[in-house]
Formats: structure tokens, C-alpha cells, sequence
């Protein structure tokens, strides 16, 4: 969802926006969408942040294959222009599925909230991303919680 020549950013932004608004109006509640932001370059994330604002949108998303250096630098804007930053697990399975080496989601989580996002995609228990349900269960303990005991159904193998 960068910017495909079917799909450009700014008009889905747009278009987005109207739906959310249209569907406001007519139910009397709030509604939202997170806006992908995901560009190859900071300044083009930066330059579709402050477009989705500019639109209304108070939820923009990030994909976690921007990378570490890039995700801390978008919550950092993020923060600064009182924008809520969801982080999607685009690229996620690469490295959290492999048996024998990778890095657990737990631990991916972990690193995001200290990097400063605010909400993250953590898998549903019928979803695509995993498949265990305590397991999911366990990812939501660890974004969180701020404490966890040992709970080995949950995926929890030591206190944290």
C-alpha cells in the first residue's frame, strides 16, 4: 500500500477520510481508520503524516518494515503532532516464525512500545498471523502489561 498507481496514497487518504466522516455523521459515533504512512524515506513519511493530519485522520500506521531507526523516528513525529501511531506487522514472519533462529514477536513488541508506539497489531486468535490463541493472548499480556509472571501456555517462559 505505498503508493500503487491503481491505489496513490493522498487520494486513498482522501477518500478514507470522507468514508470516516460520512459514517460519523450518520451514526453519532466516532470512527477512524490508521492512514499507512509506510514511504521509503523519512521526509515522505514525514510529508504523509502531516497530510493525514491535514485531512483529519488522529491515527496514522507504520510498517514494521521501514525498520528500528525509521519506526522510533516516526513515533517521535508522531508524538510531536499529537498523532496516535499504529504499527502494522508487515515483514513480521521473516524472522518470527523460523524454528531455529529469528526474533519472537514478544520481544518485537517489547522494542516498539519502548520505541514509542502507541498501538500495535498483535494477531487475532482467528487471524492468519498465528494460531494459537493463548499464544495471541500472551502477545497482548506483553504489550500490556507492565509486569508478567510465568505462564508457559501463554508463550511466557520467564518474568518480564
Amino acid at each position: 500500500i505505498n503508493s500503487q498507481p491503481f491505489m496513490r496514497w493522498r487520494e486513498r487518504f482522501l477518500y478514507c477520510m470522507e468514508g470516516i466522516n460520512r459514517a460519523s455523521a450518520a451514526t453519532g459515533e466516532v470512527k477512524g481508520s490508521y492512514l499507512n504512512i509506510t514511504a521509503s524515506t523519512m521526509d515522505e513519511i514525514t510529508k504523509r503524516g502531516e497530510y493525514a493530519k491535514a485531512v483529519g485522520s488522529v491515527v496514522v500506521m507504520i510498517d514494521l518494515v521501514i525498520g528500528y531507526t525509521a519506526i522510533q523516528s516516526a513515533a517521535i513525529w508522531a508524538r510531536e503532532n499529537d498523532l496516535i501511531l499504529h504499527l502494522h506487522r508487515a515483514g513480521n514472519s521473516t524472522y518470527a516464525r523460523q524454528k531455529n533462529h529469528g526474533i519472537n514477536f514478544r520481544v518485537i513488541c517489547k522494542w516498539m512500545r519502548m520505541a514509542g508506539v502507541d498501538h500495535i497489531h498483535a494477531g487475532t486468535v482467528v487471524g492468519k498471523l498465528e494460531g494459537d490463541p493463548l499464544m495471541i493472548k500472551g502477545f497482548y499480556d506483553t504489550l500490556r502489561k507492565t509486569t508478567l509472571e510465568v505462564n508457559l501456555p501463554y508463550g511466557i517462559f520467564f518474568e518480564m
